[in-house]
């Protein structure tokens, strides 16, 4: 199966290496960003979401009535909408952007941030909650006749939409997580499950944890598998590695004079399973695989995706190929300097991962298969 790539939608040009020099919303900025993913190979870009952040759906639908090519992952919280007025505004999105919207839902695994827009759920409780907002935004989709919802989390009556999506039966929804409650929640709900980037043993073990999950709930086929990366690129090895630890310098340098990491603020004790696991890998090792390096990682706290990948591109190619070897259709990733990484990754390595991706397809290469030694840990 062809691979896909996913960058970063960004609304401003901030990262964990340096503050933004515009708003927050910064409109110039968020087309250029979006139009050299488009015009680089990319496939789609992640809206993310956070509290404070600008709204990603005005700010996905502004970009998807400028371009052409470009999907759309729009990341979503639940417990910022009811489901009812979700599920139309996906569709209106969907519309708008001629079919090429998916959505990202967001359960949260951090209490402090969900509370700062008033839930007050416990983790396990806000998984169910979500499993049952997809499950509602689902059949809104494909619903064309009234319907009743008698859930733990939401109740309506006679409610049918009169929007309905481009992509039939309905766009694709992708899920993260990686504490068993989410296995079971996107294990059954989700078409493409999001894991952050992880040596190739976890993840393997990551991905059959998936797929039991999903088997558990009744499916005939598992969700696709996208993983996340933070590629560092140069010409050269040492030139890569230089820059790598020029990153994490200048990352250690804004956590020491208490600069928030782009929209996150470093936390020694990360409440969610993911950043846990990423902080232990960490400590394990800094090197696994061919180019995994964790210091970028440790550097945040483990704050979201933040593994790299460190090579040239011919390296980081491989090492994402390795990853696709084990069953991942989706490579997810974002540099530092946003614009100026989305370009060179999508000129030097796209390129290479696409070509031998159709290499591996034309032989039919069995997949799920590699040595999953560790490397330097």
């Amino acid at each position: 199966m062809p691979v896909q790539f996913l960058g970063i939608a960004a609304t401003n040009d901030g990262s964990e290496t340096t503050p933004r020099s515009g708003p927050a919303f910064d409109k110039e900025y968020t087309l250029r960003l979006a139009a050299a993913h488009e015009e680089h190979g990319w496939d789609r870009v992640l809206f993310a979401y956070g509290s404070g952040s600008p709204d990603p759906a005005p700010a996905a639908a502004y970009i998807a009535s400028r371009l052409d090519r470009l999907g759309i992952l729009l990341a979503h919280r639940p417990n910022v909408s009811y489901p009812t007025f979700a599920a139309k505004t996906f569709a209106t999105l969907d519309r708008i952007s001629e079919g090429r919207l998916t959505v990202h839902f967001i359960t949260g695994g951090n209490d402090h941030e969900q509370r700062r827009e008033g839930d007050t759920l416990t983790k396990d409780q806000r998984y169910a909650r979500t499993r049952e907002y997809i499950e509602i935004v689902k059949k809104i989709w494909t619903t064309r006749k009234p319907f009743d919802h008698e859930g733990e989390h939401y109740r309506f009556h006679d409610f049918v939409s009169d929007v309905f999506p481009v992509q039939q039966p309905r766009p694709d929804v992708s899920f993260g997580g990686s504490s068993p409650a989410a296995y079971a929640a996107g294990g059954a709900e989700a078409d493409i499950y999001c894991l952050w980037g992880e040596p190739l043993a976890r993840t393997a073990q990551q991905i059959e944890a998936v797929k039991t999950a999903a088997k558990v709930a009744g499916r005939l086929h598992p969700p696709r598998i996208q993983v996340a990366f933070r590629p560092i690129i140069a010409p050269t090895e040492q030139a890569a590695w230089e820059k790598a630890h020029r990153t994490v310098g200048a990352i250690k340098e804004r956590r020491a004079k208490g600069e928030p990491l782009g929209r996150r603020r470093y936390t020694a004790e990360p409440e969610n399973a993911g950043s846990q696991r990423l902080l232990a890998i960490a400590e394990a090792g800094e090197r696994y695989d061919r180019a995994l390096w964790t210091p970028t990682a440790a550097a945040t706290g483990g704050a979201g995706n933040s593994n790299a990948l460190v090579g040239t591109p011919e390296t980081v190619a491989q090492a994402l190929l390795d990853y696709y070897d084990l069953g991942v259709d989706i490579l997810s990733a974002r540099g530092y300097d946003l614009l100026q990484d989305a370009v060179d990754f999508g000129r030097y390595v796209i390129p290479l991962v696409r070509e031998e991706v159709a290499k591996r397809d034309a032989a039919r290469t069995p997949r799920g298969t590699h040595n999953l030694a560790v490397v330097g840990g």
